[in-house]
């Protein structure tokens, strides 16, 4: 039984993925596809972290730590572009 729901739970996060890239493809701004972007990282981790059940094993949780940290991390950068304009602000006296 527990089997079963696992599986089904991939599918449906796989459909939540394949919805996801399709509002970042047409997001009508650019807000709408960083936000996408964020939450097709979400899905991503809890598809593996669903693997990693399926597979009783703890391997992959080094990769959903390092997938959740580039999704933070690219979710702040977008922001802050979003902001100011520049990711990296250098100031020059000229």
């Amino acid at each position: 039984m527990i089997e079963w729901m696992l599986m089904a739970s991939f599918v449906l996060f796989g459909i939540a993925i394949f919805i996801t890239f399709i509002r970042i493809i047409i997001g009508p701004t650019f807000p709408d596809r960083v936000i996408a972007m964020d939450v097709v990282g979400g899905n991503l981790i809890s598809s593996i972290a669903i693997v990693s059940i399926i597979f009783n094993t703890k391997a992959f949780y080094d990769v959903i730590l390092v997938l959740g940290i580039l999704a933070f991390i690219s979710t702040i950068s977008f922001s802050k572009f979003l902001e100011r304009g520049a990711i990296i602000e250098r100031k020059r006296d000229i």
